[in-house]
């Protein structure tokens, strides 16, 4: 059996970033079923909305947001991802993601584009390959970080909970069972913190766009394990 602070299922922007602030506080297991870098996050190609530019705000990509949304987006959240977006990107570049830019009157600035739904021009990318860069990004430092450990060919089987072995205690998670695909064998991965980040589960139907990784397989434990999926 392995024991870690913190456990993280899923190697795509969402677990990596957590993994990386977790490692200041503890020993981190991140698990993934196929290499670090198979994830959705490399499949993005467009780029990141954020409000860079002084003739761009905050409230108008919230009204942007919901009109394109057609009524379906939680405004509070909306506001959220807007708000803290310029912060997001300031981590990433720190990290050293470099986002394109353009030379304008002998200064460089970002190379914003503007994509449906925009009124503005807020799109930083890399390229068309800015998911892959990020991903390249946070594996690098993920990757120097003496208290990560990248278990790569892993797939998680199933959630340890208190409730499925019988604790008359309040259920809570424990760990997880994980299956190493290069020797067949089930391990036991001990943790008190885990984090299911294993993205959406497009590749359950027949046509689709999304990589063969997509497989749902987080919102799966998670539903056994007693959690309530929206």
């Amino acid at each position: 059996m392995k024991e870690f602070d913190f456990v993280v299922i899923g190697s795509g922007i969402a677990g990596l970033t957590f993994a990386l602030k977790a490692a200041r506080h503890g020993s981190v297991a991140v698990i993934t079923k196929r290499k670090g870098a198979d994830s959705n996050t490399a499949w993005a190609q467009g780029g990141v909305a954020c409000v860079t530019s002084t003739e761009d705000s905050f409230e108008l990509h919230v009204r942007d947001t919901l009109e394109a949304g057609a009524g379906l987006c939680d405004e509070s959240a909306v506001r959220t991802v807007v708000t803290e977006g310029p912060a997001r990107i300031r981590e990433l570049t720190e990290l050293g993601l470099h986002f394109d830019e353009r030379e304008v009157s002998g200064h460089w600035e970002p190379d914003l584009g503007r994509e449906g739904g925009h009124s503005k021009r807020r799109v930083l990318h890399v390229q068309d390959v800015t998911g892959l860069e990020i991903e390249r990004t946070l594996l690098a430092q993920l990757q120097r970080s003496p208290a990560v450990q990248l278990f790569e060919n892993h797939m998680a089987v199933d959630l340890i909970t208190a409730g499925k072995l019988g604790f008359a205690t309040e259920d809570r998670c424990l760990g997880a069972y994980v299956l190493d695909e290069n020797t067949g064998s089930v391990e036991t991965i001990r943790t008190d913190r885990l984090v299911l980040a294993t993205g959406g589960c497009g590749k359950v139907y027949l046509y689709t766009t999304n990589p063969d990784i997509a497989t749902g397989d987080g919102v799966a434990m998670a539903w056994r394990a007693g959690a309530t999926i929206a």
